[in-house]
């Protein structure tokens, strides 16, 4: 009975899953969290990691491991591997000048052709900018520069040397700098941000081995959160997913890839040799925690009170960019409420609104997949915010098409453990670890509350930029 164990380290935790190889049964599972903020040195996540993987009765008995984490996070080395500063997460977005210096200085068109995707705050790219001309006493350290699979990875291998840091096709394709369509770094992007030549991780196949653990468990190449989800999840070509988590994610498993040089869809790959078109939102589930907040109620209150308002919650809306925007590219804006009546200025009408924006805001994504030409019908709604009554019930109407929900588990855990077995055999993990659905949700649909919300927004994107 092989063991496999997957790593999830994101942005709010570290979570551990050991499954069976032959089977996909769940042996055992740790937890640990990690620090709030966009700023966070890498060192608390190996903590947080040791942790978890302590919790779930360690690895000693594992014979493969991989590693998903958050995407675009920089973390920079110098010569002798240390960290430089603390890692810029991908909700730092003090590196947006620098996304729109980096457009301005070839075009969108060039920059989405080239690696799939346009500058924003969130990709690696402009946080290297960032540094190069905000801090050049740390930027005259930097020899490498990874991101947080990366370095977890190599500490857990205990490899020596900057030449012995892997990625894989999926985490790379996040950073700005490598292409998706040709399988390869553009250094001459990476030198355009950085002004200078500096080390990056060498990319693996999906199945590639990084290396070894100290007690010899293979260890995969590991790849981005989203990409272990769609693993996770058995992901097919043309199923959408909805996660939400911290951010808001829609994305889509694609067999060819794809340019958008409107910025919204990033070109992304996939952890199978496929591509992943991806839409995020800086504002996903926190805004149902901050919207309860406001109301003095707890999550399961907040879903009772949206669900007690009228679709549409009688014309207001509420435009959910309370930490700035990444799509649209709004980094500065700020939420507002838009349509305040008399009638409408009750804590039910204010819950309703908060769970519309924040599905309004995501069905935006959903077209602009659509818009170059990826995504079915078959929609899968994960993540923690999927956990509300009200966000999943009101979903179908917003979508206005079916909506599965699937058991609750960890997928990108799940996705990391299925790219350690097939690291291991060949082969990637048995299909039984795929979560069954729970939930088939039927759509009514309601062209209206979009409506209002397309007016919201436009008038909040005219004022922030």
């Amino acid at each position: 009975m092989p063991l496999a164990a997957g790593i999830d380290s994101s942005t709010q935790s570290c979570k551990v899953v050991i499954r069976d190889v032959d089977t996909g049964a769940l042996v055992r599972q740790g937890h640990a969290t990690h620090p709030p903020g966009t700023e966070v040195h890498p060192s608390q996540w190996w903590r947080a990691l040791l942790l978890a993987v302590e919790g779930a009765g360690g690895l000693d008995d594992i014979a493969a491991v991989s590693i998903a984490a958050q995407q675009h996070g920089m973390v920079c080395l110098d010569d002798a591997g240390e960290v430089v500063r603390p890692a810029l997460l991908w909700n730092d977005t003090r590196s947006a000048a620098a996304a729109a210096e980096l457009t301005g200085e070839l075009s969108a068109e060039t920059w989405a052709d080239a690696v799939g995707s346009v500058p924003n705050a969130s990709l690696t790219v402009a946080k290297v900018r960032w540094l190069a001309t905000h801090e050049p006493e740390h930027a005259r350290r930097v020899a490498a520069v990874c991101l947080p699979h990366d370095w977890l990875t190599w500490q857990l291998s205990g490899a020596a040397g900057l030449e012995a840091l892997m990625t894989d096709r999926g985490d790379a394709s996040g950073t700005g700098y490598w292409s998706p369509a040709e399988n390869r770094y553009r250094f001459d992007l990476l030198q355009r941000a950085f002004g200078r030549e500096i080390a990056v991780p060498t990319v693996l196949d999906p199945a590639g081995v990084s290396g070894h653990t100290d007690k010899g468990a293979v260890m995969a190449a590991g790849t981005g959160d989203n990409m272990a989800a769609a693993l996770g999840l058995g992901v097919d070509t043309g199923d959408l997913v909805i996660s939400i988590g911290t951010s808001g994610v829609v994305n889509a498993v694609s067999d060819v890839v794809t340019a958008d040089a409107t910025g919204s869809v990033n070109g992304f790959a996939d952890a199978t040799g496929r591509f992943l078109p991806l839409v995020c939102t800086l504002n996903g589930a926190p805004v149902l925690t901050a919207t309860a907040r406001m109301l003095g109620v707890g999550l399961e209150g907040l879903s009772d009170l949206a669900l007690s308002a009228p679709s549409g919650a009688d014309g207001l809306v509420f435009v959910p960019y309370l930490e700035g925007e990444r799509t649209p590219n709004l980094p500065t804006a700020s939420g507002s409420l838009v349509g305040l009546r008399q009638r409408n200025t009750t804590p039910a009408h204010l819950a309703r609104a908060a769970v519309e924006g924040l599905l309004c805001g995501l069905n935006a994504g959903i077209e602009a997949l659509r818009d170059v030409g990826v995504g079915g019908e078959r929609i899968i709604l994960i993540g923690g915010g999927a956990r509300s009554q009200a966000v999943r019930q009101v979903a179908p109407t917003i979508f206005g098409r079916p909506v599965v929900v699937p058991s609750v588990g960890e997928y990108v855990a799940d996705g990391a453990a299925r790219q350690a077995a097939w690291a291991l055999s060949g082969e990637p993990m048995d299909p039984a670890l795929v979560p069954s659905s729970i939930e088939v949700l039927e759509a009514e649909g309601n062209p209206g509350v979009l409506e209002q919300y397309a007016g919201a927004v436009a008038a909040v994107d005219r004022s922030s930029r």
